[in-house]
């Protein structure tokens, strides 16, 4: 078995999971390939002593690995999701942040899970992602240009709102005046829209939420849409530039460049452990159910 393992921080709460994580592995003998800054980081901590192979943004992944293993919270994994991009790999998550939806397994079940994983025990759920394009062409979002929770629209260097002409199928749907604009898939349902009053959605329905962002019109109100609609935002506003993300990636576009937003041709292979679902995480992120009154 290959496994590749990727994080973005240590924490002193870390080192229980980093290490148990490791010894597992080690003793089943599997082959271990690790991101090049988190091994820095597993060194500098002196968290491991042996040489190991190493990944990085221009030595990708292959199709030779059977899982990648996310050390860290949700967007840990929304990091991991561009390394692997159309490969196909799936990932699992081990939750070493706090809320988190995606990032399952708890520091207290890593060795139970991950004998699981060993024997592939386990289902996928594929995670549908979103693209975008800008014209005219904007270089800081050319290369990795999808997203796997939400693609965002906001205003930048101004308290003044921004004005999103918003079309879906090439029919005008509104002129949001908002702080910005969310279009979010169903894994980032229950994200940055969600906390802008967006609705949740399970991971394997088929559909889009626009959810504006503070929008000056109350009746403005968060719209789901098949996500096979293509989405096209024109936006302006006082100063010349706006900002547009892409998950946690950010980038300074133009006033007037049209963007386009689209599902992408490929998913997200996303590992579910059993007994591990979206219903039962749902109610213990959001606390379901804890009100004594029922």
């Amino acid at each position: 078995m290959k496994v590749a393992i990727f994080g973005q921080y240590y924490q002193n709460d870390t080192r229980p999971i980093i290490r148990d994580i490791f010894v597992f592995f080690n003793a089943n003998k599997v082959d271990l390939v690790i991101e090049e800054n988190f091994l820095k980081i597993l060194y500098e901590q002196e968290l491991l002593k042996n040489e190991y192979q190493t990944f990085n943004s221009t030595k990708c992944l292959d199709n030779s690995f059977d899982i990648l293993i996310s050390i860290g919270g949700d967007g840990t994994i929304l990091r991991a999701a561009t390394y692997v991009k159309d490969l196909g790999i799936p990932i699992l998550g081990i939750n070493a942040g706090r809320l988190g939806f995606l990032a399952k397994v708890q520091k207290e079940n890593i060795e139970t899970f991950l004998q699981l994983v060993l024997e592939k025990k386990y289902s996928i759920s594929k995670r549908t992602l979103l693209s975008l394009e800008c014209s005219p062409e904007n270089d800081q979002i050319q290369e990795l240009n999808f997203a796997m929770n939400e693609v965002t629209v906001s205003r930048k260097d101004t308290t003044s709102m921004i004005t999103i002409e918003t079309s879906l199928n090439g029919e005008y749907l509104n002129s949001y005046w908002a702080d910005g604009l969310i279009i979010s898939t169903p894994t980032g349902s229950t994200g940055y829209s969600l906390s802008c009053g967006g609705p949740v959605l399970t991971p394997d329905v088929k559909s889009f939420v626009i959810t504006p962002i503070a929008p000056h019109n109350l009746n403005a109100r968060p719209l789901v849409i098949p996500d096979d609609t293509e989405i096209k935002l024109k936006i302006s506003g006082r100063e010349d530039q706006y900002l547009v993300s892409l998950d946690s990636r950010i980038a300074s576009l133009n006033n007037n460049s049209v963007l386009t937003i689209r599902k992408t041709p490929f998913e997200i292979n996303m590992v579910e452990i059993p007994n591990e679902t979206f219903l039962k995480t749902l109610r213990a992120k959001l606390l379901w159910g804890e009100d004594k009154r029922n």
